[in-house]
C-alpha cells in the first residue's frame, strides 16, 4: 500500500511538472547586423581602435549662426516650467552658450579618459575605458560596466568614475578599485547607429557583452540607471555565468495581480503586500504622485516610441531648440518640484557648462534622431510582448532607489524580477541622473553592493 501511495505521489509530481507547471523561461545568446547593407561573408574587423573627440572650426561657426538665427517666441507669464522650458531663461542659455561656453576647452575635459571605438555586429561602437591609476602591487582591478541612457551620454559617468578607479586619492577606502568601461548606446552619441530597425536593448546587450569579451572580461559588474538599467538586465539575463553583480540606480518591473492590488490597497493595508513605510511614502497618494506625475512627465516617451524621426529633425536642425527638449529633463527628472522656479533649478546640481556638454555630445554627433528611436524599438510594440519582460534575473542584484527618480519600484515588486537582491538601498536624496547628480553616494552604494557579493 504504501508502494502504491509512493508511486502515485511521483507519478502526480511528474505531471504537475511537465503538464501544469509553466517551465521558467531563459534567454539565449543570439546574433544579429545591424550595419548598412548585406552582412559581408568576411570575418568582421574586431581592433579595437584610439578614437578622440574633436573641436571643429566650421563646426562651431555653424553652431552659432543657428543660434544668431533662433526665432523667439514671446514667453507667457508666471509660468515657470509648467509648460516645458522657461523661454526667459532659454534665452540667457542661449546667450551663455554662443558667446561664453568653450567647446574647445571641454573637449580638453571630455579627452582625458582614454576613448576607443570597434566594430560589433556591423556598426562602429564608442565607449571610454578608464583603468586605475594607482593600482597597489598584487591588487586587480574589478571591471566595472556603466551605461547611461536617455538623454544622456558616456559623459554623466565623468564625476563618478574616479571615485571608483582612484578611491584613496578622494579620501575613500581603496578595498573595492574598479577598471570602468562605458559604452555609447548605439545611435547615441559616437557609437554608429543601426542601419536597420529593430536594435533594441537586447541586441545592444548582446553587443556590449562582445565588447567585454573583446576587451578580455570574462567577468565584470554591470551598473546603469534609465536604458542603461535594461541593457544591463538584459545582459543578466542572456550571459548570467559572466556578470558577476547587477547595479541598477532605476528598476524595470512587470507589472501583474500583485503590482494592481497592492496600488488599490497597499495604502491602507501595507503589510500585506510587503510594503515598507518609504514605499507609502513615496508612492501613495497615487493618483497625485505616480499616476499624474507620469503623466506630465511622458508625452515625450509617445512622441519617441511612435514618430521619433518627424520629431527628431526639428531637433536635429536647431542647437536651441534640441537644448529646451534635453535640458527640460535635467530639471524636472532631477527633482519634479523644479517645475515651480522660473530656471527650472538647473544650476543648483549642475553648472552650464556642464549642461551645454551634454547637449553638445548630441549635437556635434547629430545623433538626436537615431537616439530618440530607441524608444521606437524597446516601446513601439506596447509591453508585455518581449521574452525579456518575463525571465527573471538571477546574478546578485544590488538596488539604489533615489527619491526623486520617475517611478518608485518598491523591493516588494523589485524581487518577483530579480531574485537574488543582494542590497536595496532608500538613497538620502537624488533624482534620475544619479551618477551626474549624486556620484559620491552611487558611488558608496556601488561598492557596498560588490564588497557583499564578494563576501557572498
Amino acid at each position: 500500500m504504501l508502494l502504491e501511495i509512493a508511486l502515485a505521489l511521483v507519478l502526480g509530481a511528474l505531471i504537475y511538472h511537465y503538464i501544469f507547471k509553466k517551465k521558467e523561461e531563459t534567454m539565449e545568446m543570439e546574433d544579429g547586423w545591424w550595419g548598412a547593407g548585406e552582412e559581408p561573408e568576411t570575418e568582421e574587423d574586431k581592433s579595437v581602435r584610439p578614437f578622440k573627440i574633436e573641436a571643429s572650426e566650421e563646426m562651431l561657426k555653424d553652431l552659432h549662426a543657428r543660434i544668431d538665427l533662433t526665432r523667439w517666441t514671446a514667453p507667457l507669464e508666471d509660468i515657470q516650467f509648467h509648460y516645458g522650458f522657461n523661454l526667459t531663461y532659454l534665452q540667457k542659455v542661449a546667450s551663455y552658450w554662443r558667446n561664453q561656453y568653450s567647446w574647445q576647452k571641454q573637449v580638453e575635459i571630455l579627452n582625458k579618459y582614454p576613448h576607443f571605438k570597434t566594430k560589433i555586429e556591423g556598426l562602429d561602437i564608442h565607449f571610454i575605458h578608464v583603468k586605475p591609476p594607482h593600482l597597489p602591487a598584487g591588487r586587480t582591478a574589478k571591471p566595472l560596466l556603466m551605461v547611461h541612457g536617455w538623454p544622456g551620454s558616456f559623459y554623466e559617468f565623468y564625476k563618478i568614475i574616479p571615485l571608483l578607479t582612484d578611491p584613496s586619492s578622494h579620501g575613500l577606502s581603496d578595498e573595492h578599485i574598479f577598471e570602468v568601461i562605458c559604452p555609447s548606446i548605439p545611435g547615441y552619441g559616437f557609437s554608429e547607429a543601426s542601419h536597420k530597425k529593430g536594435c533594441e536593448s537586447v541586441a545592444v546587450a548582446r553587443i556590449f557583452y562582445k565588447m567585454m569579451m573583446r576587451l578580455g572580461f570574462r567577468e565584470f559588474y554591470a551598473q546603469g540607471g534609465d536604458w542603461g538599467s535594461l541593457i544591463c538586465t538584459n545582459l543578466s539575463q542572456i550571459a548570467p555565468s559572466h556578470v558577476k553583480g547587477l547595479h541598477l540606480n532605476m528598476v524595470f518591473v512587470p507589472q501583474g495581480p500583485s503590482q494592481f492590488f497592492s496600488i488599490l490597497f497597499g495604502k491602507y493595508f501595507p503589510g500585506l503586500f510587503g510594503l515598507r513605510d518609504v514605499d507609502v511614502q513615496r508612492m501613495f497618494p497615487f493618483m497625485e504622485k505616480v499616476l499624474y506625475h507620469i503623466v506630465k512627465e511622458s508625452g515625450y516617451m509617445h512622441i519617441q516610441a511612435t514618430k521619433p524621426d518627424t520629431a527628431g529633425i526639428g531637433l536635429n536642425s536647431s542647437p536651441v531648440g534640441l537644448a529646451a527638449y534635453i535640458l527640460e529633463k535635467f530639471s524636472t527628472w532631477t527633482n519634479p518640484e523644479f517645475r515651480n522656479l522660473e530656471d527650472g533649478g538647473l544650476e543648483r546640481n549642475y553648472s552650464l557648462d556642464e549642461l551645454l556638454t551634454c547637449i553638445m555630445i548630441y549635437w556635434v554627433s547629430g545623433s538626436i534622431v537615431s537616439s530618440m528611436r530607441f524608444y521606437k524599438e524597446n516601446l513601439g510594440e506596447g509591453l508585455g510582448h518581449k521574452k525579456h519582460e518575463r525571465v527573471k534575473v538571477k546574478v546578485p542584484t544590488g538596488v539604489a532607489s533615489f527619491p526623486k527618480e520617475l517611478v518608485h519600484a518598491p523591493p516588494a515588486w523589485a524581487e518577483k524580477k530579480f531574485t537574488n537582491i543582494v542590497s536595496f538601498t532608500d538613497m538620502p536624496r537624488g533624482g534620475h541622473f544619479a551618477a551626474f547628480e549624486q556620484p559620491e553616494i552611487l558611488a558608496a552604494d556601488i561598492r557596498q553592493f560588490v564588497g557583499k557579493v564578494e563576501r557572498k
